[in-house]
């Protein structure tokens, strides 16, 4: 029994040197240094701790760089996106285009008085006849003459060149619907907008207007309110238009056509839309190209850019 109780005791007092040994043995294993001449030795079998560490390294890295590769390959992907979405948006905007010019040069046909029915018809060329009423124009302004050619070229610019002025609206009693409307006879410079100052264009009596439909405005951002009180309109409101005149909401915008002499020019519908989708393919596939091709470099030729 006393014997047993010795060895027991022998036991635990060895065991912390066997532990600390161990523990000597593994520091050695992890903080393997070029000096270390001695290695570990496991059932007769030396082993390289330094060999496992490189190992265990090796293998973090190459799961980094698996992860980093198609965290890169978003890139090309994503460009490509966008350049196909661009060119889905040019087809789009050609046809708009087309649409337009093809009711902006339609046959007129004679003006609906159906509200419902004038919402599809914005851009359709309508022909009324009647008389205007020049004693209450409104007028809408700033604006510019509409060129399209001009506007193509300048089409990106932050400002334009050019003069500024009003559009004139002016109620127009049609006499075979029996109601007032409101028609846009044109561009009138600035120092035209008074109706003094152009009275040879006031015309008088019974004639036919031929115009494009245009439907109410909704105010943009950083458009000011319009002054009702002033006569200075910036957007087109149609309920508010024809609460000052007493016409009804319906609006047309007279075609050139119709421009009388010292009068306004007519022919102010703009139907000219920004069409700069082929320079956003260019530059979307541009990058789509370049990105690919620098992730083939790095990932797949292994060359260092």
């Amino acid at each position: 029994m006393q014997s047993g109780s010795i060895n027991t005791l022998k036991h635990i007092v060895g065991y912390p040197t066997k532990m600390l040994r161990i523990l000597n043995t593994n520091a050695r294993c992890i903080h393997v240094r070029s000096g270390l001449s001695r290695l570990p030795q496991y059932k007769g079998r030396t082993t390289n701790p330094g060999r496992r560490l490189c190992s265990a390294s090796a293998t973090a890295e190459k799961g980094e760089d698996s992860l980093l590769r198609w965290i890169l390959l978003l890139i090309p992907t994503t460009t490509f996106g966008l350049g196909t979405w661009q060119v889905k948006r040019r087809e789009w905007k050609m046809q708009l285009i087309d649409d337009l010019r093809r009711l902006t040069t339609a046959e007129p046909i004679p003006l609906p008085t159906d509200p419902m029915e004038l919402k599809g018809l914005e851009y359709r060329r309508v022909k009324v006849r009647g008389h205007f009423d020049h004693s209450q124009e409104l007028y809408v302004m700033p604006r510019s003459p509409v060129d399209p050619e001009r506007e193509a070229r300048e089409a990106g610019r932050l400002s334009s060149s050019g003069e500024t002025g009003a559009n004139v609206i002016t109620p127009f009693r049609c006499a075979d619907q029996g109601i007032t409307i409101l028609v846009n006879r044109g561009y009138v410079p600035k120092q035209k907008v008074r109706p003094e100052t152009r009275t040879k264009g006031q015309v008088e009596g019974e004639l036919e207007v031929v115009g494009v439909v245009r439907l109410t405005e909704t105010r943009k951002p950083f458009v000011p309110h319009n002054d009702v009180d002033k006569n200075r309109w910036h957007y087109r409101d149609l309920e508010a238009m024809a609460g000052v005149t007493g016409a009804e909401s319906i609006f047309i915008d007279a075609d050139f056509a119709s421009t009388i002499p010292g009068g306004p020019i007519g022919g102010q519908t703009r139907v000219t839309l920004r069409n700069e989708h082929m320079q956003y393919i260019m530059t979307w596939y541009g990058l789509c190209a370049a990105t690919s091709y620098m992730w083939y470099a790095k990932f797949i030729k292994k060359i260092k850019l």
